[in-house]
């Protein structure tokens, strides 16, 4: 039986954060300007990249589309993370 592991605190987690947020300041947005365009509140984004909160797949690719990366290449470059 395989068992799912936990995501907050992992190595793979903190590298998705970095990049979401690595990639929201290389797009000149700041958070609140962020959440606008996600229509979400600032706190949204807030714990988006303070760990606590996970981003799910549509949110994702919603974030990519916005801050303009691909998201296939940061889920292949994450999934290497062991």
């Amino acid at each position: 039986m395989i068992h799912m592991a936990k995501t907050f605190g992992t190595e793979r987690h903190k590298a998705l954060i970095a990049v979401l947020i690595a990639k929201r300041l290389a797009a000149g947005l700041t958070q609140v300007e962020l959440a606008k365009r996600l229509g979400e509140y600032q706190s949204f984004v807030a714990r988006l990249e303070s760990g606590q909160r996970r981003v799910d797949v549509i949110e994702f690719f919603e974030l990519a589309e916005i801050l303009g990366f691909d998201p296939f290449e940061v889920l292949r470059a994450i999934s290497q993370i062991k």
